[in-house]
C-alpha cells in the first residue's frame, strides 16, 4: 500500500492524519484540480457537503434522527456525505498548510477554557 492509498478496511485507530492528507492530495493531483483548490472554492465546497449532510436529518424529530445511525442504509448514506465533508476539510489544510492535528489540540485547549465543565 502506498501512501496515495488506503485500504478500505483500515480503521481510525490505525489510520494516520497524514495517510488521509496523502490519499486527497494524490486524489488532486491524478486530476490535475489544484487549479480549482483554493480557500474560497473549497470552503464554498466544503459548505454544500455539510448541506447535503444535513439534509438526512432535515425534518426529523430526534427519536427519528438517533434512529438513522440502526438502518445501515441510512448510516451509509450519512457516512458517504461525512467522509466528503472531510476529504474537504482534509483538502483545505493542505491547501493552506495548515497540521490539523496540532491545530485541533489548541482549539480544544482554547474551547476548555471558553466553556469550562460544570
Amino acid at each position: 500500500m502506498t501512501s496515495s492509498s488506503i485500504d478500505p478496511s483500515s480503521r481510525d485507530e490505525s489510520t494516520s492524519v497524514q495517510a488521509l492528507r496523502d490519499l486527497v492530495e494524490h486524489f488532486v493531483a491524478q486530476r490535475d484540480w489544484h487549479s480549482f483548490h483554493n480557500p474560497k472554492n473549497l470552503a464554498m465546497s466544503l459548505g454544500i457537503e455539510t448541506g447535503e449532510l444535513m439534509e438526512h436529518f432535515q425534518w426529523l424529530t430526534l427519536e427519528e434522527a438517533a434512529a438513522v445511525q440502526q438502518d445501515a442504509a441510512k448510516k451509509h448514506d450519512v457516512g458517504e456525505e461525512l467522509a466528503d465533508c472531510l476529504a474537504y476539510v482534509l483538502a483545505i489544510a493542505n491547501t493552506m498548510e495548515i497540521d490539523l492535528s496540532s491545530t485541533l489540540a489548541k482549539k480544544m485547549i482554547r474551547n476548555a477554557e471558553k466553556y469550562p465543565p460544570p
